[in-house]
């Protein structure tokens, strides 16, 4: 006699595929779900380290305004900042704000042991000082190396490992988390939208018993936020795989060549009376009038030169002129406009603003910042269910 399949049977029968993409999932998820949780729980706690650095360091942050507003000397204000670090520190980046409540930035950086394995072992020294442009004055010196969002960021990027295994494991986690995002995705899709159907897949049944609630957090809160989490893991993965990295800039830019580098030199006959340093920086002013900050590089050697980038956004990075300066005369060499750049060069400056969501504001942040936190909560109510499961197979097992 023939035994002939029920229509609930084969409607509920998986396909091959289905079972093998389920059967990852499940797996792939347990094996990245540590990693995972660690990237969710520093994501969020990332997101807001600039609001919450200026909140608690206030009246170092900002400064009050006199009547006149006329800041000092830029040269005079390094003097100031290399003399609150002592030890022949030497001042290497600026950030001078538009915003005339802001004091300026002063930051110095020096790398330490290249071989080392961790993080701590790999710097030598990186500190930040904050300046009254107005009066000179010094109102906070920080010590960026042990700097509590610092070391959330090192933990987020490489697990504090100075070692490429630390980028490595973080880079193929995240590569998982993608797979994860997207099988999930089918796992999630409804068979079809009758209302059964539409509020198991898109609300949470806060009033159901904790199996079931953790269930919808796992289904329907990871649909929410599935978009947000998989832009954040692609752009996590263009720093931790350079092969990912090219591909993206060849997709944006239609072209396997590389941006152009254009190498210009300072003349040390050129030198002048005037400190060029000075010079250059109100030649910046000027050009850079409209711009909401610029960051100055001092030269590092004979023929190097003085950087001056544009920043549109106080906290953005990705849309900024650049212009370069004789380091002796203070003349301007050349300028890169942010408009000359080609597709791959502007997304993969985006890239760090789309990560933590600063690209959107405020708004992208907030989003940033739940993504994140329903990201680290996926391997643990993934885990539940999966315990869940196994222990009701136990107990039919034993009836």
């Amino acid at each position: 006699m023939a035994i002939t399949k029920t229509p609930n049977q084969s409607k509920n029968k998986k396909s091959r595929l289905r079972r093998i993409s389920d059967w990852l999932h499940l797996w792939l998820g347990i094996a990245s779900g540590l990693i995972v949780l660690m990237l969710g729980i520093t994501g969020c706690i990332y997101v807001f380290q600039k609001e919450i650095t200026e909140l608690i360091h206030r009246k170092a942050y900002f400064v009050e305004v006199p009547a006149d507003a006329k800041t000092l000397p830029l040269s005079l204000l390094q003097a100031n900042a290399e003399k609150a670090l002592g030890n022949n520190k030497k001042i290497s980046f600026i950030s001078a704000y538009k915003s005339q409540e802001r004091a300026w930035e002063f930051g110095t950086y020096k790398a330490g042991d290249p071989k080392a394995f961790w993080y701590f072992d790999s710097i030598d020294y990186y500190d930040l000082v904050l300046v009254n442009p107005y009066t000179g004055k010094v109102t906070l010196v920080a010590d960026h190396k042990y700097e509590f969002f610092a070391v959330v960021k090192m933990i987020h990027w490489s697990l504090l490992i100075n070692h490429p295994i630390g980028q490595q494991v973080i880079g193929w986690s995240t590569f998982i988390f993608v797979f994860l995002l997207i099988s999930g995705m089918v796992m999630w899709w409804p068979k079809n939208l009758k209302k059964s159907n539409f509020d198991k897949s898109f609300k949470v049944k806060w009033k159901a018993k904790f199996k079931r609630i953790n269930y919808d957090m796992h289904n329907v809160l990871g649909f929410y936020v599935m978009l947000i989490c998989l832009m954040l893991a692609l752009t996590g993965m263009v720093w931790s795989f350079q092969w990912f990295q090219n591909t993206v800039y060849v997709v944006a830019s239609g072209s396997i060549t590389p941006p152009k580098l254009v190498e210009v030199k300072s003349d040390s006959t050129k030198s002048i009376k005037a400190i060029p340093f000075d010079v250059a920086f109100d030649k910046a002013k000027e050009i850079f009038k409209n711009e909401d900050r610029i960051g100055m590089s001092p030269a590092s050697g004979g023929t190097a030169t003085i950087y001056a980038s544009g920043y549109r956004g106080e906290e953005t990075y990705w849309n900024y002129d650049v212009l370069q300066f004789d380091q002796y005369s203070g003349k301007l060499l050349h300028r890169t406009n942010q408009s000359e750049k080609n597709g791959g060069e502007t997304v993969i400056g985006m890239n760090y603003d789309i990560h933590v969501g600063a690209i959107l504001g405020l708004p992208g942040k907030i989003m940033a910042f739940f993504a994140s936190l329903i990201a680290a909560s996926l391997p643990v109510t993934g885990f539940i269910i999966w315990w869940g499961k196994g222990k009701k197979k136990k107990k039919s097992a034993t009836a």
